[in-house]
C-alpha cells in the first residue's frame, strides 16, 4: 500500500482523557474572559451596526452559545464548529455587544475541525461551507453598515484611500487571514499527528527487527556452541570405546592395568554425561555447516599475540594452580576471551589490554579489562558479542559482568568478568 493511500485511510484517535479535562478548563476560562469583555463592551456602549442592543440575559445567552461548545472541540470537532459559527452570526444578527474575542473562538473551533477531525473529506467541506457563510454574511453586514451609515460618517478619515473602499478592503483582508490561518494551522497538526504515529509505527516496526536480531543472534550462538560440545562428547566417547576396549583385553593378564583403564573410563563417561547435558539445553537445530574448530585455554598465548600484532599492549597472567579442565569450559573461556579482545580492538581505542586466569577452590575466573572508553555494553558489544558470551557462560552455570572497569581512582576501561564453577571431573583431574 502506498504512503498517499496510508495517509488517506488514517484516522486520528480521540484526545485522551487528560486532553478532555483540559478542553473543558479552557473552554470555561474562555468563558468566562469573553463575559467579562461583554460587561465591559456593554459599559462602553458598543453595539453592533450601530443598533439597540439585546437585553442582558440575551447577551450571556448567545456568549455562551458561543464559547461553551469549546469544551468538546477535541472530541466532536464538526459539531463544535457548526455550533459555533451558527450561533457567531447569529449573536451578530441580533447585535450582540461581544465581538472581539468571539472571533477568536471562531478561529479555535476551525483550527480544532481541521487538527481533530477524523472524517478528512467532511472536515474539508465543513470547514469550506463555513467560511463561505461567513463571507456571505460579511458581504450582508456590509452591505447594511453602509446603507446605514450618514453623509459624515467619513468626515475624520485622513488616509489617501476613498473611505469605502477602505471599509470593504479592510473587512474582507482580516476575514482572509483569520479563516486561512484557522484552515492552513488545522491542517498543520493533524498532518504533524499522523507523522508522529507512522515514526512510532516505524520505531516499532524497529524494536520487532532488533528483537528479531537477537532472538536469531541467540539461536546462532546456541547452535554453535552445542555443535561444538557435540565434537566434544563425541571425543570422550571414542576414547571410553579405546580404553574399554584396552581393559578387556588385559583384564585377565594384568588387572593393575584393566583397573586404570576403566577408571579412564569413568572419569570420560562423566564428562561425557556432563557435556551431553549442556549441548541438550542450548536447543541444538539444524544449519548450514559451522567452524567448530576453537582453542582453549593453552591457546590464549596465540590470541595475545594477534593483538599485540594490531598494536595492543597485551599481558597475560595465570593465578593460582592450573587445573585440567573440561574441553568445552575450555573453548568457552577462549571464546570469551577472544571476543573481548576483539571488542577492545573495535570499539574501545584502547592501548593496553589486561587478561587474567585465576584458578580458585571451585570456581576458575577469567578477567578482560582494558584502558580504553567506558561506553554502555550494548554500545560497546553492538549486542551481538555479548549475547555469545552469556550463552557461553549460560551453558556451563558461570556468571558474567561487563561495564566500566572501577579498580581504582581515576581508573578508566572496560572490564570483561566470567566466573565458572569447575566441574567435579576437572577437580579431579
Amino acid at each position: 500500500m502506498t504512503a498517499p493511500s496510508l495517509a488517506a485511510q488514517w484516522r486520528r484517535p480521540g484526545p485522551t482523557p487528560e486532553q478532555r479535562r483540559a478542553d473543558v478548563l479552557i473552554g470555561l476560562a474562555v468563558t468566562v474572559l469573553v463575559l467579562l469583555n461583554m460587561t465591559l463592551t456593554t459599559s462602553a456602549g458598543v453595539s453592533v451596526f450601530g443598533g439597540r442592543m439585546p437585553i442582558l440575559p440575551e447577551q450571556v445567552f448567545w456568549t455562551l452559545a458561543i464559547c461553551l461548545p469549546l469544551c468538546w472541540r477535541r472530541r466532536w470537532p464538526e459539531a463544535v464548529a457548526l455550533v459555533v459559527s451558527a450561533a457567531f452570526i447569529a449573536a451578530q444578527v441580533r447585535a450582540a455587544p461581544e465581538q472581539q474575542l468571539t472571533s477568536w473562538v471562531l478561529f479555535g473551533a476551525i483550527y480544532a475541525l481541521g487538527a481533530w477531525g477524523r472524517d478528512r473529506w467532511r472536515a474539508k467541506w465543513i470547514r469550506i461551507a463555513i467560511t463561505v457563510a461567513m463571507f456571505v454574511w460579511l458581504f450582508i453586514s456590509l452591505a447594511i453598515f453602509l446603507g446605514r451609515a450618514q453623509p459624515n460618517e467619513f468626515e475624520h478619515a485622513s488616509g489617501v484611500l476613498p473611505p469605502l473602499f477602505a471599509v470593504v478592503v479592510n473587512g474582507i483582508l482580516v476575514n482572509v487571514l483569520i479563516f486561512g490561518f484557522a484552515y492552513f494551522f488545522g491542517e498543520i497538526a493533524w498532518t504533524s499527528a499522523r507523522r508522529e504515529h507512522e515514526l512510532e509505527l516505524r520505531a516499532e516496526q524497529l524494536r520487532a527487527s532488533q528483537a528479531e536480531a537477537r532472538e536469531l543472534a541467540v539461536s546462532d550462538e546456541r547452535l554453535r556452541i552445542a555443535r561444538e560440545l557435540h565434537d566434544v562428547v563425541a571425543h570422550h566417547v571414542s576414547v571410553m570405546g579405546v580404553q574399554a576396549s584396552a581393559g578387556r583385553r588385559v583384564l585377565d593378564k594384568d588387572p593393575a592395568k584393566a583397573r586404570v583403564a576403566l577408571e579412564s573410563v569413568e572419569q570420560s563417561a562423566r564428562t561425557a554425561v556432563d557435556e551431553l547435558r549442556r549441548m541438550l539445553g542450548l536447543l541444538r537445530q539444524s544449519g548450514d555447516a559451522v567452524d567448530v574448530t576453537a582453542g582453549g585455554v593453552d591457546r590464549l598465548d596465540e590470541l595475545l599475540g594477534n593483538a599485540r600484532e594490531a598494536g595492543l599492549r597485551a599481558e597475560l597472567g595465570v593465578y593460582g594452580d592450573p587445573v585440567e579442565l573440561a574441553e568445552s569450559l575450555s573453548q568457552a573461556i577462549y571464546r570469551i576471551v577472544q571476543e573481548a579482545l576483539t571488542n577492545t580492538l573495535k570499539h574501545a581505542g584502547a592501548t593496553t589490554v589486561d587478561v587474567r586466569i585465576r584458578y580458585l577452590a571451585h570456581e576458575v575466573e577469567i578477567d578482560v579489562t582494558d584502558d580504553g572508553r567506558s561506553v554502555l555494553v550494548g554500545q560497546r558489544t553492538g549486542g551481538m558479542g555479548l549475547i555469545g558470551m552469556r550463552e557461553r557462560v549460560s551453558a556451563h552455570d558461570g556468571v558474567l559482568e561487563t561495564g566500566p572497569a572501577v579498580d581504582g581512582p581515576g581508573r578508566r576501561g572496560f572490564r570483561v568478568r566470567a566466573r565458572f564453577p569447575l566441574t567435579r571431573v576437572a577437580v579431579e583431574a
